[in-house]
């Protein structure tokens, strides 16, 4: 039995999935460390993750105290670059310092899920339920924000029955997420539905939208992406996500990067057989963005 093969659940999947609305600018007043932060930060922001880490490690061995945002950015880009043994350290000694704050136990569950996915057979178990623990104490401390229901929904999706895993779970996830937030629902039911290979529902979930939303670059996004994951409707997602192109750049926490549309493309003239332009397309995704990471992007769009 194989315990998570999928990048972490992270971002809470969300959107390790979407977690990387968490990443917001955090300038502690009269610190006199305040320019470095905003600069660490800004790094980010522009998903410089490499320099970012470099120029937070650089306040981190500064300081006399510990420093709970510190910790929990650097836990954050330990696990974008799959370091888990400092991901978990950083993210539990932040937890320690509030542990009820629903960011971090979401974060430190996007750790222990990183553990399970390294750590030898038997110790899978223990930390898969460790870091779906962390998970739903995220929930229960935030409710009403969809971004910690999507790091269940992931875990459901691709976690065994013994660790509490189950498609049954993941769309009674999907439906909550709905419940709170309609296109983040559309979103979150078309990933369900895509892992039951089930393609034409996952469509389903944006076809209403097309005609009054043409370019709409969220909804365009996750046409092209169903076709790059079923292999299906594949011209329709080139037209998708070339018109993403067109459109440029979006604006706004847990929107898909250009790096990714591209990516995506590649993925879809693959299918098609068209191995130039997909390598143009995957070339092009790395160019944009140095740190691309395909399976941590997607999983935070």
């Amino acid at each position: 039995m194989i315990f998570f093969t999928h990048a972490v659940i992270v971002y809470r999947f969300a959107l390790l999935l979407v977690v990387g609305c968490c990443f917001s600018p955090w300038l502690p007043a009269g610190s006199a460390d305040v320019t470095e932060r905003a600069v660490a930060v800004s790094l980010y922001e522009e998903r410089r993750y490499r320099e970012s880490r470099e120029a937070l490690r650089c306040l981190d061995a500064s300081r006399a105290l510990v420093d709970e945002e510190i910790d929990f950015h650097l836990g954050r880009l330990a696990l974008w670059f799959d370091d888990a043994d400092e991901a978990r350290s950083r993210l539990e000694r932040a937890v320690d310092q509030t542990p009820g704050s629903a960011r971090l136990q979401n974060a430190l569950g996007d750790a222990y899920g990183l553990a399970a996915q390294n750590a030898s057979f038997l110790a899978r178990l223990g930390w898969a339920r460790k870091c779906l623990a962390a998970y739903r104490r995220a929930v229960e401390l935030e409710p009403d924000n969809p971004l910690y229901r999507w790091s269940l929904l992931g875990y459901y999706l691709v976690a065994p029955g013994i660790a509490g895993g189950g498609r049954d779970k993941a769309l009674a996830a999907a439906g909550e997420i709905k419940r709170l937030d309609d296109m983040a629902g559309r979103i979150a039911l078309a990933t369900v539905h895509l892992a039951e290979g089930r393609a034409d529902a996952a469509f389903a979930q944006f076809d209403p939208l097309c005609p009054e939303r043409p370019d709409d670059f969220m909804v365009l996004y996750h046409i092209g992406r169903c076709a790059a994951l079923s292999g299906e409707q594949i011209d329709r997602g080139i037209a998708a996500l070339t018109r993403c192109l067109e459109l440029g750049s979006p604006r706004g926490d847990g929107m898909p990067t250009i790096s990714l549309v591209h990516y995506r493309l590649s993925n879809l003239y693959a299918a098609k057989g068209d191995s130039v332009a997909a390598a143009q397309f995957r070339e092009r995704a790395w160019q944009l963005n140095p740190d691309f990471r395909p399976d941590k992007s997607a999983l935070k769009n």
